[in-house]
């Protein structure tokens, strides 16, 4: 079997490049989501899509994608806002959000019957991204990579002990509003390609599986972002060749990474 033939195919090449730059921002990103303990956060996010598609045909607004991500940022911050002032937990007002979203979205794009035409959000398709795409893609990218190197050291002591980092004059609450407002666009810049019902595993499967293996701070990222490329170049050869989907196949490339990073870690330890 010929295992270059997939490079003969422009559209492979050109969700390779998409791969090449979407798995390292979720390697990185997934790294301060597992961190602040914020594995339904991306999640919500994901869910929150549908209603920005929702609002956008309600509306009258033709460009989707402009509709998710507006109603993304609003969301992700107004999730924080009641999150920091709730008296319940992170997790419980983060599902609260996301079913309510859920049900909001599906109730207005199923009127009628017209679901169908938006069920392909839900596992994406990343073959049929364009260059334009590409470049939303790349402008995103080195937006996170300029923000992470200018906030990375408050994020984390935000991320050790909130209080603390207070204590020491860090804007604590402008640095999670800017977090929450960057996983917002990442998720929705990537979901047309990734999948609603996958993206917050892809953000979450190679971090854990980073933190399973690291001992300090450098070894968890470096990981991340290996097993984060890795699972994805990996993904979308062999769905060529399986004719599977290709978000999924990276999900479960990813899984098989977490469980045997998780019993090598056990026996590092014992």
């Amino acid at each position: 079997m010929d295992w270059t033939a997939w490079l003969d195919y422009r559209f492979m090449r050109s969700a390779l490049a998409a791969i090449l730059i979407i798995t390292p921002l979720f390697g990185l990103m997934g790294t301060m989501i597992v961190n602040k303990k914020m594995a339904f956060f991306s999640d919500a996010l994901g869910h929150s899509a549908l209603t920005g598609i929702a609002v956008g045909v309600v509306c009258g607004v033709r460009n989707t994608n402009l509709s998710m991500v507006v109603f993304a940022v609003v969301f992700a911050l107004f999730l924080n806002q009641i999150g920091s002032r709730s008296t319940a937990s992170t997790d419980t007002v983060i599902s609260v959000f996301s079913s309510c979203s859920v049900a909001v979205g599906l109730a207005i794009l199923s009127k009628g019957g017209n679901f169908s035409k938006y069920s392909g959000i839900l596992v994406g398709d990343v073959l049929s991204i364009t260059d334009r795409e590409i470049l939303y893609l790349m402008a995103i990218f080195v937006l996170t990579v300029v923000v992470w190197v200018w906030g990375f050291n408050w994020l984390n002591a935000i991320c050790i002990h909130r209080a603390l980092a207070g204590s020491k004059r860090i804007p604590v609450k402008l640095m999670d509003n800017i977090f929450a407002v960057l996983t917002a666009l990442i998720v929705m810049v990537s979901i047309k390609w990734v999948g609603i019902l996958i993206i917050n595993a892809l953000l979450i499967l190679p971090a854990a599986s980073a933190r399973n293996l690291s001992v300090n701070m450098r070894e968890y990222h470096l990981f991340s972002l290996v097993f984060s490329v890795f699972s994805g170049v990996l993904g979308l050869v062999l769905s060529f060749y399986t004719n599977v989907a290709t978000g999924p196949m990276i999900v479960i490339i990813a899984s098989v990474i977490y469980f045997m990073t998780y019993f090598l870690g056990r026996r590092c330890t014992e």
